[in-house]
């Protein structure tokens, strides 16, 4: 359609450039033929626009969307104008405010198919499917010769689930396409036969592979739909015949055996047995028939001796990750039993002549090392941590320079809750092999675990780029789990601010993960990647589910509300109370730590600066060209800003929406949902989140809290609420025979009935605290106080959680110094062994002898460095 307001000859031409270069990215010519146009027309609609649109793509956004809004003021009746604001408004992402300019646009130039294209993406990014159905049929219609037009029209209907549509339409196009034995045309028969199996057209499905295998190149995806779809018409016998040729391609895919095993119907264990034995002998490499009946034997004598001749073979070929095959197996008792019998005696055999029982032959020497790294990961799981010890040592004693032994001994200290003793131990084991990747992602963890955040990004940084900061690369590479652990890390010390930036940055990763779909709308159906594109959209409407996304929402959610219940002061007010009632002498002392921390970050700002002038060095051997190129500038996250929200429970907002979509089940989701709708006196969704807490049955005492707190505040607010919202509460508290009943019988009945469970006594005692706060108080701490070595059910968790309580939540008020050690005492008497239940300055030599041992002298503090550490002690 001709512009509305048209140049002359000469300005045409250079609108014509103008365009060209900005397809190529040649961003700086583009502005040069702008400036031209406008000194003779400076109020040209289109050219204003052009300019908005690369001023957008050299980071300058606000002239940028000044400049379209005067193009389209000017002419607007112009598509370009309408298009180009679409464009600027998608690009700051208002998906809806740039389809209304693209559908504007599209009533001054109803056939332009730059713009119908733009809008289809829109449509299938925000997941408007019948949109984008209607776009992409006008697309058809004006490009019907074109393959993405018909394959795009299909694809509409296959996402809304009308598959007889989309099959029609892709018969029809198949009709007018010649066949050949290509990529294209593979993925294109796989795609459609997609569709066929999801409307539960098995036979069609068959029938369409069997026509179409000559030209379909990815023939394990064909036997294994067709396998699939004879599976689902019960054709058995058929079935196991492609099974057992995808199990020659693969013998190790225990999938296929357990699809073999269904579809010959085997039922009796002579059968099952039989069976794999057949493929353990065709295929004698392959563990997994070797395995499987260990599964569904019972614990019989003839369990134990295919268990001893899998195991013997294991540790002759020295497998690894064989415990981690076999944990499957502990969940039945006698089985365990019949495994820990097994594995000690191999032990005494192989240590007093080098033989397993009843043989001859001698033994490699690296069996016995596999059998004690074996049994200490038994006693690990079985939480006999000084039996697990004692092996992993004789281990290390009889191989010293073996990795995995100082992780296993890492992770079992890390059980134990000696953190820093297992740091140590994940420090030599990155020493001996300082190449890995793994081993160096493992020891940076547990540093993390122990709060030790410098060091931690040191040895992340043996494996970033010079010219960056450790954390800026990670940040960079989406490196999350570092990101998570440093969150919690910072939480655990007081640092809310840097903790909620570490989550907020994960929260921007998985957004960029939603908004990197653009880059593949378009891509996949040129390329034909059908198949894979439509998982890629399954999985982008469910990707908030993902357990990084969880991990940092909590941790996000838990700050937020402890600052709601204690909020920061403003920095100013905090200097002023440091200041405040100090003796000279202290006040002396606080001004030369001031020093100290100027100094200190004095440095870290002239070793920023330094990596900051490499970092310009390298951006100068680049192109000029590419300096044009967009770069997403986001808002800087400021941690003294983030910790010291507006209103904190609005923050919680945007990562507890998304996890009670996606991750309903996790019963900590529904934990923080009513810990937020409780702050926020809404008591409909309070009960929605107590009947979540409900139905998941193990959690009993949990859902005795909740339930406690809701009866407490719908007691004590229910005058407020109107007459149908008591009504919907009263029907649903019948429903979980709560109506009518008093709290504080509730609260001791649950206590009498769990006397000896640790985690029912710590939220019978908050419970008993929220009733009268100011009289209970005292009571509330005796609960937690009141067990004793037969109360079994104390674990690391548990104990933790009640400690924390304590000392930082607050929860029964502020408590003495006195009151949290006299709890950190009794909890040391059940858990010796774990550092965060020792005395202060125990925990304190601890730090400071793993810090000493650490094997980089980089890692050396200064006196303030290990004075901060010190008084921050507070580990898991």
């Amino acid at each position: 359609m001709p512009s509305s307001n048209p140049l002359p000859s000469h300005e045409a031409n250079l609108f014509k450039k103008i365009l060209k270069c900005y397809e190529q990215k040649q961003y700086r010519k583009a502005l040069q033929h702008v400036k031209e146009i406008l000194k003779k027309f400076p109020d040209h609609g289109e050219t204003l626009s052009m300019k908005g649109l690369i001023l957008n793509y050299t980071n300058k956004k606000s002239e940028a969307f000044e400049c379209a809004q005067r193009g389209l003021k000017n002419d607007v009746k112009s598509h370009v104008c309408w298009h180009v604001y679409g464009l600027l408004q998608r690009s700051d992402r208002k998906y809806d405010e740039a389809i209304k300019c693209y559908r504007n646009a599209l009533k001054l130039d109803s056939g332009n198919l730059q713009i119908l294209r733009d809008l289809s993406l829109l449509q299938i990014q925000i997941r408007d499917l019948e949109g984008f159905r209607d776009t992409r049929y006008q697309l058809l219609q004006l490009r019907p010769t074109q393959r993405v037009s018909w394959i795009g029209y299909a694809m509409s209907y296959h996402l809304l689930k009308d598959y007889n549509i989309a099959n029609n339409i892709l018969e029809e196009f198949n009709r007018t396409q010649p066949k050949s034995v290509d990529f294209e045309m593979s993925e294109l028969l796989l795609y459609q036969n997609k569709i066929y199996q999801e409307a539960q057209l098995f036979e069609q499905s068959i029938k369409h592979l069997d026509e179409n295998k000559n030209f379909i190149l990815d023939k394990l995806c064909l036997l294994e739909k067709k396998a699939f779809a004879l599976t689902k018409l019960n054709k058995n016998n058929e079935a196991s015949e492609i099974y057992e040729q995808l199990i020659e391609r693969n013998p190790d895919n225990h999938i296929y055996f357990k699809n073999l095993e269904s579809c010959l119907n085997l039922k009796n264990i002579e059968e099952k047995l039989s069976f794999y034995s057949k493929f353990s002998k065709k295929y004698p490499r392959s563990d997994t028939p070797r395995k499987m009946p260990l599964l569904f034997m019972p614990d019989s004598e003839q369990f134990s001796l295919y268990l001893d001749e899998y195991l013997k073979r294991s540790f002759r070929k020295g497998i690894v990750p064989l415990f981690k095959e076999l944990k499957c197996l502990y969940s039945d008792e006698a089985k365990l039993k019949i495994i820990e019998n097994l594995i000690l005696e191999y032990a005494l055999c192989l240590e007093k002549n080098n033989q397993f029982l009843n043989e001859s032959s001698q033994e490699p020497p690296t069996c016995l090392l596999w059998v004690y790294y074996f049994i200490a990961q038994h006693f690990d799981f079985l939480k006999k941590f000084d039996k697990a010890l004692e092996f992993i040592n004789k281990a290390i004693d009889h191989t010293p320079t073996l990795v995995e032994l100082y992780i296993l001994k890492g992770k079992i200290l890390k059980h134990c809750g000696r953190i820093y003793d297992a740091v140590r131990c994940l420090d030599e084991a990155q020493s001996l092999d300082t190449a890995d990747r793994f081993v160096n992602y493992k020891c940076s963890k547990y540093m993390l675990r122990a709060n030790m955040i410098k060091e931690a990004e040191e040895i992340a940084a043996k494996f970033t780029r010079e010219s960056s900061l450790p954390a800026d690369y990670l940040k960079e590479m989406q490196c999350m789990w570092y990101e998570i652990e440093a969150a919690n890390a910072y939480k655990r010390i007081g640092k809310f601010g840097e903790a909620l930036k570490k989550c907020h940055q994960v929260e921007r990763h998985f957004q960029e993960f939603i908004e990197d779909q653009f880059d593949f709308h378009s891509y996949c159906m040129r390329k034909m990647t059908l198949s894979s594109y439509v998982d890629m959209l399954r999985l982008e409407d469910r990707i908030k589910s993902h357990p990084f996304f969880f991990r940092a929402s909590k941790i996000a959610i838990e700050i937020y509300l402890r600052l709601h219940d204690y909020p920061l002061e403003e920095i100013g007010d905090v200097n002023k109370a440091e200041t405040e009632n100090l003796t000279p002498a202290e006040l002396k002392k606080l001004r030369s730590k001031q020093k100290k921390q100027q100094l200190k970050a004095q440095q870290e700002k002239e070793k920023q600066q330094q990596l900051e002038l490499k970092r310009k060095e390298l951006n100068k051997q680049k192109n000029k060209e590419d300096s044009d190129m967009e770069q997403t500038i986001e808002e800087e996250l400021l941690p003294e800003k983030l910790e010291r929200p507006v209103n904190s429970l609005e923050e919680c907002n945007r990562f507890l929406k998304p996890i009670e979509e996606f991750a309903s089940e996790y019963p900590e989701t529904h934990f923080l949902a009513f810990e937020v709708y409780h702050r926020k006196n809404k008591p409909l969704l309070m009960l929605k989140a107590l009947k979540k807490i409900k139905s998941n049955l193990s959690n009993a005492a949990k859902y005795h809290y909740y339930a406690c707190k809701f009866l407490i505040k719908y007691e004590n607010n229910k005058s407020s609420y109107n007459s149908d919202v008591l009504w919907v509460i009263e029907n649903e508290l019948k429903k979980l025979k709560l109506f009518g009943e008093s709290v504080q019988q509730l609260n001791e009945k649950f206590l009498n009935a769990n006397q000896g469970k640790f985690d029912s006594l710590i939220e019978g005692a908050k419970i008993f605290y929220d009733l009268n706060p100011n009289e209970n108080r005292e009571k509330a701490l005796e609960i937690l106080k009141n067990i004793s070595k037969e109360n079994a059910s104390i674990t690391f968790k548990t104990a933790i959680e009640a400690l924390e309580l304590v000392s930082e939540k607050h929860y029964f008020g502020k408590c003495l110094l006195e009151e949290v050690e006299d709890l950190r005492k009794k909890l040391n008497e059940f858990l010796p062994e774990a550092t965060i239940f020792k005395k202060p300055d125990e925990q304190a030599n601890e730090l400071i002898n793993c810090i000493q041992g650490l094997s980089l002298s980089s890692f050396l503090p200064s006196v303030t460095d290990l004075t901060e550490k010190i008084s921050s002690v507070n580990i898991r």
